[in-house]
């Protein structure tokens, strides 16, 4: 079973959680026989948060309630309040993830805090533009490993810019394995084009003769 722990914070963008919790989740188009997902919220405390779009969140769990080994997945999100030191937690216990080979995923906002961390100073990397964690982050020494792409994967560890929820999404999924290769492919050709082709592409990859 995979562990999914979505961080929750005040501000947090909604919009860019939407296509990989949902997906993960539901397991609509999950392959046969793939590992069952366990979906979790958590925080620094139990305390509600509202998001950037007014949603009201009650963290299921706490930061040390978070399972510690190869099959937790730790999603970070943007938000406009990570500056906000008691979130220093959740960072270092990415840090100790990424180091027990657990997957770590962060968007937008939530790259700036690996940033301040040095998470990225030695990793491929992506973020809101060239110069945007210089800008936000006088101690990023990450300069060399920038990548500018909406999504970049660098082993356990899978970094978006704010515009890059589709292909974040698309990376993790592929990550976990829990898609067959070409229903992954469809599925993101459908959402990133919008072309009905695609969709019944989709649709077609999950008949039982079909799979591959």
């Amino acid at each position: 079973m995979f562990k999914i722990y979505v961080y929750v914070l005040d501000t947090l963008a909604d919009w860019e959680l939407g296509y990989v919790t949902s997906e993960l989740n539901s397991g609509r188009f999950f392959k046969e026989g793939a590992k069952r997902i366990l979906l979790k919220t958590v925080s620094y405390s139990k305390k509600p948060i509202t998001t950037m779009g007014g949603l009201t969140i009650v963290p299921d769990c706490l930061i040390n309630d978070i399972v510690m080994d190869e099959t937790s997945i730790l999603l970070l999100p943007g938000a406009d309040t990570w500056n906000d030191p008691k979130h220093g937690a959740i960072i270092e216990k990415a840090s100790d993830l990424l180091s027990l080979g657990a997957t770590v995923c962060a968007i937008c906002g939530a790259t700036t805090a690996l940033a301040n961390w040095g998470l990225l100073d030695h990793r491929p990397h992506t973020s809101n533009g060239p110069g945007f964690l210089e800008m936000v982050c006088p101690s990023y020494k990450g300069h060399n490993f920038y990548i500018d792409k909406p999504s970049v994967v660098d082993n356990n560890l899978i970094t978006a810019s704010s515009t890059g929820g589709l292909l974040w999404a698309k990376q993790i999924i592929e990550r976990l394995g829990v898609f067959q290769p070409n229903t992954l492919e469809a599925w993101y050709n459908y959402f990133s084009t919008g072309e009905p082709k695609y969709f019944f592409a989709l649709m077609q990859t999950l008949q039982p003769n079909n799979k591959n």
